[in-house]
């Protein structure tokens, strides 16, 4: 099994669009869009969550690492700037204990049915955290369940586990749910490589603004 990491794109867009359509939408039709919306977009149903995934995409408002295996996508980690999704699970919980934002959000995972258990979401991951150093690095945070001592369903692992994080570098932050933690850690900047697989991208390299104390 080969696997190969390319960003959400334009270019990507037919392979992520089947891999969602071919699991219904994802969750009820969300189109993995939900962390990008504001209060007011709630509801909508996934036709419009489609087309507005597909628009910032086009726009380069959305990013994602995407892990293909020949041609097919088989599942991807979303993240980006902080302004860029700034619905998060547990969010009050979250503001209530926060200090600076962070540069970056990893908010997500999803992996094909017929791949979980493949370790689809670690190489995910890691090609996030190479197209952050890409992208100028900075502070990141994500969001992951502890599954220490409970069985819990691949299914609604969405945001990660705590394990696979502190693998990849994360330490613990705070605890903003009863098994949901903050984990942050610093990427730096990095060159792409010679032979990019970030072909298409619209994003410029350059570190994002962190932006306000709070969303």
């Amino acid at each position: 099994m080969t696997l190969v990491v390319q960003p959400l794109s334009p270019a990507t867009w037919p392979a992520f669009a089947k891999l969602v359509e071919k699991h219904g939408g994802i969750f009820g039709g969300c189109w993995c869009i939900s962390f990008h919306l504001a209060p007011d977009e709630g509801h909508l149903g996934a036709a419009r969550y489609r087309a507005m995934k597909e628009a910032r995409v086009r726009e380069g408002r959305a990013h994602a690492a995407l892990v293909f295996d020949g041609t097919d996508a088989v599942g991807w980690c979303q993240f980006g700037p902080t302004a860029e999704l700034p619905n998060i699970r547990s969010k009050k919980a979250y503001e209530e204990g926060a200090g600076r934002l962070p540069d970056w959000r990893i908010t997500c995972f999803f992996v094909d049915r017929q791949r979980r258990g493949d370790g689809i979401a670690t190489v995910a991951l890691r090609g996030a955290l190479g197209a952050i150093g890409e992208l100028g690095g900075g502070t990141v945070e994500a969001y992951p369940e502890d599954v220490t001592g409970r069985k819990v369903s691949r299914s609604f692992l969405c945001s990660g586990t705590l394990g696979m994080f502190e693998k990849a570098g994360f330490a613990r932050d705070r605890k903003i749910a009863m098994h949901r933690w903050v984990v942050v850690r610093n990427v730096g900047p990095s060159a792409p490589p010679a032979t990019s697989a970030r072909r298409g991208s619209r994003t410029p390299r350059k570190r994002p603004t962190a932006g306000s104390r709070r969303p």
